[in-house]
């Protein structure tokens, strides 16, 4: 198995332009200078902090100075830092977006500007604006989550599920693929779906109140890691948590760990890390010597994490 992943994350890495033992290094490259900016989501959840702190971390290694700032899913804020970005002069943008749509103006913003914007983790609702648009392929991803929790339930049962963020392309592409898999067999039952963003405290919440509702309820499935874990605590509150199978998604550190104690059937690894490097180094590429990528939308295959896995994957990273 170890010889596989090392051939899929060698492959994703070229495909990319990331480097790999024998391909190459980043010191190769021509020293960066001036600053990036780097604009996230929340870094208080963990996916997000890989995003950055990786993100950090090559661009300095290339030769670059730094901003980080949160918009938290405020397409506003996110405007604020854009522009902050463009009076301070910064040589490109890694940005992940606050919303499809919302996101649009902004970037064109930017573009007009000068500054090139190199997108990771979700996309926006447009082409030929952005440098880059990376992310993982989520479909990919939550159809072997699915089936691996479908086996779990043992092909039938009553669930609720846990939508991410509306404005984010990837809530829905993730819950698509998970019913394109689910709702093929017709011994479940879907009892609730309710919106949580992507936050742990609000999936406990929501939880507790589907537990309200359907005390007989038999499995969970979460747009990501944070909203699964979350449930994860209100069912070990309400005595449940032994009857429920969970299905998580991203790969952090607290659902490997769920994982490995048996609380959670899976969770799918994002490749974030990968992502984030490929990001900031295409944007090295473009601002040393004028370099696009072979395509703008990018997109990385996940890896499911159940027990057999979950020991070897730490920080969002698949040793």
């Amino acid at each position: 198995m170890l010889n596989k992943y090392k051939v899929i994350a060698a492959a994703a890495a070229i495909a990319l332009g990331l480097t790999v033992a024998g391909c190459g290094s980043s010191d190769d490259s021509a020293a960066g200078g001036g600053t990036i900016a780097i604009i996230t989501v929340d870094p208080a959840n963990p996916y997000w902090k890989a995003e950055v702190d990786t993100a950090v971390e090559v661009a300095t290694e290339l030769g670059y100075e730094t901003t980080v700032n949160a918009h938290g899913n405020d397409p506003a804020k996110q405007t604020q830092f854009i522009d902050a970005a463009i009076s301070a002069g910064a040589k490109a943008i890694i940005l992940d977006p606050a919303g499809a749509d919302e996101s649009v103006g902004a970037v064109q913003k930017a573009t007009d500007a000068g500054i090139p914007v190199f997108l990771v983790n979700a996309e926006i609702s447009a082409q030929g604006i952005a440098k880059a648009q990376i992310v993982s392929n989520n479909a990919q991803g939550a159809t072997l989550g699915a089936q691996t929790w479908v086996e779990a339930m043992g092909g039938k049962g009553k669930y609720v599920e846990l939508f991410g963020n509306p404005t984010d392309n990837n809530a829905k592409v993730r819950s698509d693929a998970y019913h394109a898999v689910i709702d093929q067999i017709p011994g479940f039952k879907l009892l609730q779906k309710e919106t949580a963003n992507w936050d742990r405290a609000q999936g406990k919440a929501k939880m507790e109140i589907m537990l309200q509702a359907h005390p007989d309820l038999q499995g969970v499935i979460a747009g990501n890691d944070e909203m699964a874990l979350g449930a994860i605590e209100a069912l070990r509150a309400a005595g449940k948590l032994d009857k429920v199978k969970v299905l998580g998604f991203d790969g952090n550190d607290d659902a490997v760990a769920a994982v490995i104690a048996g609380e959670m059937v899976a969770t799918v690894l994002q490749p974030i890390v990968d992502g984030t490097k490929a990001a900031v180094n295409q944007a090295h590429a473009f601002l040393t010597d004028g370099t696009l990528p072979a395509s703008e939308k990018q997109a990385i295959d996940c890896i499911l994490i159940t027990k057999e896995e979950a020991g070897r994957l730490k920080g969002f990273v698949l040793s």
